[in-house]
């Protein structure tokens, strides 16, 4: 039983592709719980973001986890396999440190990564799925992740993602303080995105959700209004900018949506940021003139812009993982000797008490409390020495050459003297 890493991300396939793969978080315990019926696989736990599915998995084989995904999804291998990627253990341990410590991130050094790690986590324990091995490597995962925090400069000066949306609207639009600016959901994502288009104090600034109350709340925050998600296409030609980012499974806006919201708006620009996977915003609404659509492979570009002013950070955080990588494979290889230790132990134990049971009937009939003791020394040291004996007497050739030096090592014997 080995650890593996596999699955799908920004650096391996576009977003068309990645959308295909993502979970649908309400379904996410049935999905554990169907891999878990895979041959092979024992512990299993899927992370699920815009950028990235992967699975990781305690299996003897990787490619039936591989296959799974593929069948889940209703795809062919032939679809995903060639931008899949499989970690064999050390490089999945390597890799679930530098994902949580936000390596691996379309945004270097990006904190919210951490945190739905950290849900894959709690999914797979509510589900039964994490088990001893998983558990203990999300456990050193998050330990890693807050020292690479901590003492590196990892975090500095991120360049976010909605950042990247206020600076791709500012592209279109020479002030966003007379622009109108439409949100629709209300979960993580959007929020920094509201946060950071407040701060450059927009026209209006509306939040569009399924629940009126949540979207209420959060509008609230920064000074704006919500509104239904029904609502959505009668008011939709009222926004300049539109921000999606909902869990929906299929498009929340569609092509003829935006045709009908140009036509009112007599064709006047419209940016609108679609950072939900699968996306919100039908492809084709991307053709029309008058509307500047970007996913989140098109911010991807803009935050790649700072990358090189946190190099030395990622140097530093670098060198603490492949240390920590090595402490963890240690405590496995470890485990790997525990029945052996346990095995040993227990026939220890069993001579003992022999010998002991042994020395008492002879105090109790009264015997020489002296000779007693040497003799129970005498038995306890040959049984415990019996088997090591015994296989180097049965040894031939190199084989006893071998058992000698073993032997000699386990007891640090010195045969010089």
């Amino acid at each position: 039983m080995q650890l593996f890493a596999l699955g799908i991300n920004h650096h391996t396939a576009p977003l068309a592709v990645r959308e295909q793969v993502a979970f649908d978080p309400s379904h996410m315990g049935q999905a554990l719980h169907d891999l878990l019926r895979a041959k092979s696989v024992r512990e299993a736990a899927i992370l699920s973001t815009c950028n990235r599915t992967e699975l990781y998995c305690a299996a003897e084989n990787p490619q039936v986890a591989a296959d799974w995904l593929a069948e889940y999804h209703s795809l062919s291998p032939q679809k995903i396999h060639p931008y899949l990627y499989q970690h064999p253990q050390r490089d999945a341990v390597r890799h679930m440190f530098r994902v949580a410590a936000g390596l691996d991130s379309m945004v270097l050094g990006e904190p919210q990564i951490l945190g739905q790690m950290k849900q894959a986590a709690r999914a797979a324990e509510e589900a039964g799925t994490l088990g001893t091995l998983l558990g203990k490597l999300f456990q050193r995962t998050f330990a890693v992740a807050k020292e690479v925090r901590s003492t590196t400069a990892i975090g500095a000066n991120t360049v976010s993602m909605a950042a990247a949306a206020v600076h791709l609207s500012a592209r279109i639009f020479d002030s966003l303080t007379e622009q109108k600016v439409l949100f629709i959901g209300a979960g993580e994502m959007v929020e920094l995105c509201a946060a950071h288009f407040a701060a450059q104090k927009p026209k209006r600034l509306t939040i569009a959700n399924r629940t009126l109350e949540r979207g209420a709340d959060l509008a609230a925050r920064f000074g704006g209004d919500a509104m239904k998600l029904d609502q959505l296409g009668e008011r939709l030609a009222d926004y300049d900018i539109v921000v999606s980012c909902t869990a929906s499974s299929l498009p929340i806006i569609g092509l003829g949506m935006v045709e009908r919201a140009l036509k009112a708006r007599r064709h006047r620009p419209m940016v609108m940021v679609d950072l939900a996977v699968p996306r919100d915003i039908e492809e084709e609404v991307g053709r029309q003139d008058d509307v500047f659509l970007y996913t989140l492979d098109d911010l991807g570009q803009i935050v790649e812009s700072g990358l090189e002013s946190r190099q030395a950070a990622v140097v530093e955080a670098e060198a603490i993982i492949t240390d920590r990588v090595s402490g963890f494979l240690h405590w496995l290889e470890s485990r790997e000797t525990v029945p052996t230790i346990r095995a040993l132990r227990d026939a220890a134990e069993r001579a003992r008490r022999h010998e002991v049971e042994h020395a008492l009937k002879l105090l109790a009939r009264g015997d020489d409390p002296a000779k007693v003791l040497d003799a129970l020394s005498h038995g306890l040291t040959n049984k415990l020495l019996h088997a090591p004996t015994h296989a180097l007497n049965q040894a031939e050739g190199a084989e006893r050459t071998e058992v000698s030096a073993l032997i000699s090592r386990i007891y640090r014997l010195n045969s010089g003297e």
